[in-house]
Parts: structure tokens; C-alpha cells; sequence
């Protein structure tokens, strides 16, 4: 069982991973613990063709001085050469004698680590706050395990879940706060989708602003799927980035592009058409529900068919997190469980969102 070290060192590499760069590889941090302990060094994964976290933290101490000590480590130590070689061959070599991690590595070529050490003879623990490590690398995670990058959708509604007013207009349902959340997010993803539909009748510009109207250092990729084209003014052709289109048949298919070209993380803002569609064919792994203390009515709902006829084909989601933002209360939920694409299900049609 982990000791009180042991899960303030995974404490301290969660945070330190976070200072690595977000990309192909994972964010890791790597502690290293004396048998009475106390902390030796510390180390994180600064982006491709660097040391690993593990070994990091290693050249950080004197030939020798790992001997005996206990790794504590966000990602299993891998088991593969790359650019750089296998963590557990370096920490096996260095003489550690027990290793902490929180998740599992999932890549068929890295993983292993962990039976390579106990072959070895190290002491193994693993799961150490693996939510919260997991949470840090959903969406590479998310990448290794079903070749696509990680999909957020999210959407705006009125408390009566409605998602514009009779005659369509959307803007605003939520307050300031709500907005500003949305662009903090937007941010923090690589790509950013939004339907044909949602296009004509908002004119997104598809950026991440801060209040004051600046734009955010980072900005993510937009992409508009629909078969209806894009105006020649629209907003979104001002975007920084270039445009990406696609006419919305096969969604899993534009996800895999999408990854070839180094996107991992997804956020879809709609309309109610496209986010239905991501949630029909089981492509969704975070919800993001804002929704707003007023009451629209009319048939302009948040979410069209997501392939539930009965009660017992509900999409279940666990809720992550509620979040007061001013007026309005954000919803963070997961699906309790994959669900598998349907291969039948149709795309988007002309004149949807």
C-alpha cells in the first residue's frame, strides 16, 4: 500500500507533469523518493526527443544516488526504445527498488514497463491517484486506446433544455461567466467544430478570446462540417488558422484525419444537429452542458435524435462536476460507458446544423 510519501510525491509529479508540453506524448512527472522518503529529485517530460520524466529526474542525481530509492510516477515507465530508451530499463539499471504509478500504459509498443521491472525484481504498485492522472492524459490517453483524438461536446440551453428561441436566435442564452469558461476551454483544445447550421445563423468567429476581446495565445483549428458552403464573409475565414471543411458523412473518419495531423483534443460546439451526431455514434467523451436559468419553449432543442427509442438505450453519463458560473450552472459529465459507433446511423443531412 502507498505511503503518505507516496501519494504527496504523486501529488507533486501530477503538477510538475502539467509544465510539459501537450502534443504526441504524454505529460509525466517523475519523483524520486530515499527509503525514509524524503523527496531526491524530481523530473517531467519537456516534449519529443526528451528525456522521459523518469529519466529526468535521474540525471539529476549522483552516479549511484537512486539506489534503493522509489520512483513515483504519473505514467507507467515505458518499455520501449524511440528516440530515447526504455524508463525501465533506466530505473532498473539505476537501482531503484520500488515503483509507484497511477495509470497504465496502454500503446502496444511502450507498454510493459511494469512486468519488465517486477522480472527484475523492483517492487510494483500501481492506480495512485489514477484519476486524477487520468483526467491530466485524457486525451492522449484517449488517442492510444481508439486512434482518434479525445471529443468534447458541448452546448447552451435554457433550463427547459431548449437551445434558441422560436425564431433561432441563440445568442446569448448564458451569461458572461459561462462565456468566458467556454473560451478558457476552447483553448485549451487543438480543433474546434461547429455545423453548417450554427454557422449561418451565428456567424462564430471559432476563436478562444479572453474578456478584453484578445485572443489566447493558443488557438484551436476550425473546422466546419455540413454540405452547405461556407460564406465568403463569414467570420470564421478571419480565423488565424486555415479553415478545415468536411460535409459531416463520416465523422469517425474526419476524427482519424484530424489525429494524422496532430490534433488530440476536440471540442465540438454544435449546433444541436452535429452535437447529436457525435453522441449518436458514441464519439463523445466529455459533455459540457451549460445551461441558463430562463425558459424559451418552442421545438428548438439542445439535442435532435441520438439514437434512443426506449428508456433502457438512454446514454447514461456520469457527472464529473458541477459548476456555478455566475447565473448559469455548467454540467461536466462522462459516458458511464463506450458506446459503439453505429455504422447505419445517418449523417448530418443539408439544412441541419
Amino acid at each position: 500500500m502507498a505511503s503518505t510519501a507516496e501519494h504527496d510525491a504523486m501529488r507533486r509529479a501530477l503538477a510538475i507533469a502539467a509544465n510539459g508540453p501537450r502534443g504526441v506524448n504524454p505529460q509525466v512527472g517523475a519523483v524520486l523518493l530515499s527509503p525514509t522518503g524524503e523527496v531526491l529529485a524530481e523530473g517531467w517530460h519537456r516534449g519529443a526527443g526528451t528525456p522521459h520524466a523518469e529519466v529526468d529526474a535521474l540525471s539529476r542525481l549522483a552516479p549511484g544516488g537512486a539506489r534503493g530509492a522509489t520512483a513515483v510516477v504519473t505514467l507507467e515507465p515505458c518499455n520501449h526504445t524511440g528516440r530515447t530508451g526504455p524508463c525501465s530499463e533506466a530505473l532498473i539499471a539505476a537501482g531503484v527498488s520500488r515503483v509507484v504509478y497511477a495509470v497504465s500504459d496502454p500503446g502496444d509498443h511502450s507498454s510493459g514497463g511494469a512486468a519488465r521491472l517486477r522480472a527484475a525484481g523492483v517492487d510494483v504498485e500501481a492506480g495512485l491517484l489514477q484519476g486524477e492522472a487520468t483526467a491530466l492524459l485524457d486525451s492522449w490517453l484517449t488517442v492510444q486506446r481508439l486512434g482518434r483524438p479525445h471529443v468534447t461536446v458541448k452546448w447552451a440551453q435554457s433550463l427547459d433544455g431548449r437551445a434558441a428561441a422560436a425564431d433561432g436566435t441563440s445568442q446569448w442564452i448564458t451569461g458572461p461567466a459561462a462565456r468566458e469558461d467556454v473560451h478558457r476551454r476552447r483553448a485549451e483544445a487543438d480543433a474546434i467544430l461547429v455545423g453548417t447550421g450554427t454557422l449561418l445563423a451565428d456567424d462564430p468567429a471559432l476563436t478562444a478570446r479572453r474578456p478584453d476581446g484578445s485572443l489566447h495565445d493558443h488557438q484551436p483549428r476550425p473546422v466546419v462540417v455540413g454540405r452547405r458552403p461556407v460564406p465568403a464573409d463569414a467570420a470564421v475565414l478571419r480565423h488565424p488558422l486555415p479553415l478545415i471543411t468536411d460535409d459531416g458523412r463520416d465523422l469517425p473518419g474526419l476524427l482519424r484525419d484530424l489525429g494524422r495531423q496532430g490534433v488530440q483534443r476536440v471540442f465540438v460546439e454544435g449546433g444541436p444537429t452535429l452535437a447529436s451526431a457525435f453522441l449518436r455514434d458514441g464519439l463523445a467523451d466529455e459533455v459540457l452542458v451549460y445551461v441558463a436559468p430562463v425558459l424559451l419553449g418552442g421545438d428548438r432543442l439542445a439535442l435532435r435524435d441520438i439514437g434512443v427509442a426506449t428508456i433502457g438505450q438512454a446514454r447514461r453519463l456520469a457527472v464529473a462536476s458541477v459548476i456555478p458560473l455566475g447565473d448559469d450552472v455548467l454540467y461536466v459529465a462522462v459516458p458511464r460507458q463506450a458506446q459503439e459507433p453505429d455504422a447505419e446511423a445517418p449523417a448530418p443531412q443539408e439544412g441541419d446544423d
